[in-house]
């Protein structure tokens, strides 16, 4: 024990001690070069040839650092004349990807992830009131109707419990506070990716779940176009208890897994706050 204690030791002092290659030293250069300058996604970053000189590196170096930045979701790099590297937000989904893969160490269950759903979003909902369009109202209306019939065959049951998600998805874009949408965003992806059942998407424990959520989502809706947050809250945290006890009912797990580059292109993103109108 002792021995390994040592060898685990000296591994940690080695990497410290390490020297950082010449590319992740570029990387961070350019990351601090687009910080001071206050650069927004869609600038354009100098050309390659321009770069080298910048910071007195090879072609393959700037090249390898650009690749970097590129994979972390930084910048996008596009070829031909007019392109090159164009500062970007780091995407939703590398973001999930990253915490989930995460998670993937850790021990979490339906439990622990709707112990938190039951705090943030009442107050994600409750904050979002004030900022919900008509546009917004219509959504959260689609939605419900989307969900409303009984479903004809298995596809159509999956279907509408993603909708059931894509309703919660509607209040998070509305709301201003950036943090607080983004954890509820994420929660719901988890729940969207990640939990599976033990029952078959046409058994009545799935149908019974679809039918209360209905009901909820109806409720939620009336008080949101009567501009009452506080109504807005109390039905929220009341949905999701009641949610909660269906998925429990239905054996609901969480798929321990990392989460695939592939399975990310074919995904839906949530859209940003700023796409709204």
């Amino acid at each position: 024990m002792a021995t390994r204690r040592v060898t685990a030791a000296r591994a940690v002092v080695g990497d410290l001690l390490r020297t950082p290659k010449r590319g992740d030293l570029v990387v961070e250069e350019i990351k601090r070069w687009i910080v001071t300058r206050e650069m927004k996604p869609g600038d354009k970053l100098p050309k390659e040839a321009e770069l080298q000189a910048m910071f007195s590196v090879s072609k393959g170096t700037i090249r390898e650092a650009l690749k970097s930045l590129d994979v972390q979701g930084f910048i996008s790099v596009s070829t031909g004349p007019s392109g090159g590297a164009t500062v970007g937000e780091v995407p939703f989904e590398r973001t999930f990807q990253l915490v989930q893969n995460y998670l993937f160490f850790k021990d979490v269950d339906v439990g622990d992830i709707y112990a938190v759903r039951r705090i943030l979003e009442p107050e994600l909902a409750a904050g979002a009131v004030p900022h919900l369009t008509k546009r917004d109202i219509a959504a959260l209306e689609a939605s419900i109707e989307t969900c409303a019939p009984a479903p004809a065959s298995e596809a159509h049951a999956l279907k509408q419990r993603q909708e059931d998600l894509h309703f919660h998805d509607i209040f998070a874009e509305a709301n201003p506070n950036p943090f607080l949408r983004f954890a509820c965003q994420m929660i719901n992806q988890m729940l969207r990716r990640l939990v599976v059942f033990g029952g078959h998407p046409l058994h009545a424990s799935n149908t019974e779940l679809g039918r209360t959520n209905v009901i909820a989502h109806r409720a939620i809706v009336e008080a949101a176009r009567r501009r009452d947050p506080e109504k807005v809250r109390r039905l929220m945290l009341a949905h999701i208890i009641e949610a909660e006890s269906h998925v429990t009912r239905m054996r609901g797990a969480v798929s321990s897994r990392l989460v695939l580059d592939s399975e990310m292109r074919v995904s839906v993103t949530p859209r940003r706050a700023g796409d709204r109108s």
